[in-house]
This record gives C-alpha cells, structure tokens and sequence, in this order.
C-alpha cells in the first residue's frame, strides 16, 4: 500500500513538472504589423500600381540617358501623355525612375533593375538608354516605348520601313536639318563654316552628321566636326573648333547637350552664336532653333505606352512615330549680346522668343 501510495505522488509530481515546461516554451502569439509587408515591398522594388476603376493597374521603368532639360520634358510629357489615357500616379500607376547619368554601363544596370522589379513596361528615353532597354528586355518578353531616338533603324530599335524589330517601339526626334540651315542662312547670310561637336558613341549624332554634310551645300555651308569620345574632351574640343567657324550648331547629342553651358561661355567670350537643335537649348544660350517640342514629344510617346499596357496593341504592332512639326525659336537676349537682329520673317511666326537666359 505504502509503495502504491509513493508511486502515485511521483507520477503527480512528474505530471506537474511537464507541465510547468511547457507553459514556458510554448511560442506566444504575436500580430504582424500590417505596415511591414509595405515596407518589405518598397525596399525590394515589388510595389506593384494602385488599382483604377477599371481594376487594372501597373507598374513601369522610366529610364534617362542624361540629365538636361529636352529629356526632363519628354519624362514629364510622358506622364501627362499617360495620364491623359487614364493611367496615372497616385491612382493606377506605380513609376520607378533612373537616370544613367550619359553612362552606358550604368543604362544596362538600370534597365536589369527594372526587370528585376517587374515592371510590366520600360520607357527608355535617349538612343542608348533605348538600345541598352531592348537589350535587356527581350529575354524577358517586357515591351519598351522609347522616345527622344533620331533614328531606330539606325540604332536596330526598327527596320528601314519603320516597323519595329520585336517588342519596341516609341517615337523618333528627327532633327528639321534643312529648315534649320535655312534658318541659320537667314540669320547670318555671310557665314560660311557650321562647326558641330558630337559624340562618336552615340549613333543618333552620326546620323545627324551625316544628314547635315549631305545638305549643307545647298546653302552654301561647309561642316567642321568636333567629335568626342567622352565629356572630359569637351573643353579641348570646344576651343578647337571655335578657332575654325563662324557658329556652332548643336545635336540632340546627349554627351555634348549635358556639357551645353560650358560650351556656351566659351563661345559667348568669342562672340559665335550657337544654335540649338529644341526649346530648352534656346531658354539656356542659344540664339535660336527650328527645334522640337520635347513635352509634346513625350506626350506622344505616353500615348502609345498607353495603348500597350492596356492590351489594345503589342509594341510589335506600331511603327514607331515622328513629330513632324518644328517651330522657330529665338532668343532675344542672346541675340543683344551677339549684335544680331533676328529676322522679321522668322520672329512673325515663332513659337516664343525669350528675352532672358535662363540660368
């Protein structure tokens, strides 16, 4: 009896003790903090777009070569151009946007990050930044809609007729060559030299080169080029070709329009007018333009972004597209300083003359 009794208390004990254990090491019950997956996703790109009305949303890359004025306006015209077709920020639109810096290694990590993100498109503004886009992109079947490309078939984003190579398309900044020497030839009739500095790196400026060699003996031009490898050649090259012409008529090169101030003082202290290719080349210094509207440009391009994330068309089905109007643009101030009178014919009939410089 007295044993039976020992064992019962012992298995009592025993029964207590476990007991005890697992009061201590069961896991406590915890609320996830509904602001952490939002943070998670932030931190690694997966943000994914708000959802519209229609309950479609999406997510896309903006990609920029270089930092200046005519490609901020196509980022912005982009924007409004999508928002026009109801795809906007803060409503149905997330937007992850990097700027390359005029790097071309830089341009491909970008574009890796974007895919890596998910985007459900990419919007490459500038030729490499497109080239380094459809590169990347293909692989992964993500369309890219470019924008400020003078020549995709020349940068192999089209074929010669205009239809895209695979899932590419966008709009081209074909440059009015011909205007804009009839344009210069009317400002100054007794000039006979047009220096150009361009990039040997980028393929929309060897274009452009070439098209002005073609046509500048009609208006009795001659062309000096000033090509450069990189940014850090510029200063040189500059004062180089200063010493050989009577202007200097500047491309929608992306590593020469980044370095466009400098380029400017320099030929200001020489008393050469410089002439630009857009409206903000002309805000900043130059005398004048038969030049493009950069924000209707990138509105154009939104449009047809449009069209592609909403499944309308595929980027494979849409030539890409030009503005085919220029606009006379001048300086007033620019011109003061020079000792030049713009000509009535070109002033009647501007888009808008600035009569200061922005800084």
């Amino acid at each position: 009896m007295k044993k039976s009794i020992k064992t019962l208390l012992f298995a009592a004990f025993a029964a207590a003790a476990l007991s005890g254990c697992s009061s201590k090491t069961a896991p406590e019950k915890t609320v996830e903090n509904p602001g952490s997956q939002a943070s998670s996703d932030a931190e690694t790109g997966n943000t994914g777009g708000k959802t519209g009305e229609d309950g479609a949303s999406y997510t896309i890359g903006i990609g920029q070569f270089a930092e200046h004025g005519s490609l901020d306006n196509c980022r912005e015209g982009f924007l409004q151009g999508l928002a026009e077709e109801g795809i906007e920020e803060g409503k149905n639109l997330t937007v992850m946007y990097e700027n390359a810096q005029a790097d071309g290694g830089t341009a491909s990590q970008i574009i890796n990050n974007f895919l890596s993100k998910k985007a459900d498109l990419i919007c490459a503004i500038a030729t490499p930044m497109a080239q380094a886009a459809y590169s990347g992109a293909k692989k992964a079947d993500v369309p890219v809609i470019y924008t400020a490309v003078t020549d995709p078939a020349a940068a192999a984003l089209a074929k010669e007729d205009g239809t895209p190579v695979g899932e590419v398309t966008g709009t081209s900044d074909k440059l009015p060559v011909e205007k804009q020497l009839e344009m210069i030839r009317k400002i100054l009739p007794e000039a006979k030299t047009i220096g150009i500095l361009y990039s040997t790196s980028e393929v929309n400026s060897e274009t452009a080169i070439k098209e002005y060699k073609a046509a500048a003996s009609a208006y009795g031009f001659e062309i000096v080029e000033g090509p450069v490898a990189a940014t850090a050649d510029i200063p040189l090259a500059a004062d180089n070709i200063l010493e050989k012409v009577d202007c200097l008529n500047n491309l929608t090169d992306n590593t020469v329009v980044s370095s466009l101030p400098l380029i400017l003082d320099k030929a200001g202290k020489k008393n050469i007018p410089v002439f630009g290719s857009e409206v903000e080349q002309v805000k900043i210094g130059c005398l004048a333009s038969m030049g493009l509207d950069y924000v209707d440009l990138g509105k154009q391009t939104g449009k047809i972004a449009a069209r592609v994330l909403k499944g309308e068309s595929k980027a494979s089905e849409i030539n890409f597209e030009v503005i085919k109007e220029a606009a006379f643009y001048g300086n007033s101030k620019v011109a003061e300083n020079l000792g030049i009178t713009l000509p009535s014919e070109l002033t009647d009939s501007a888009a808008e003359i600035f009569t200061d410089i922005k800084q």
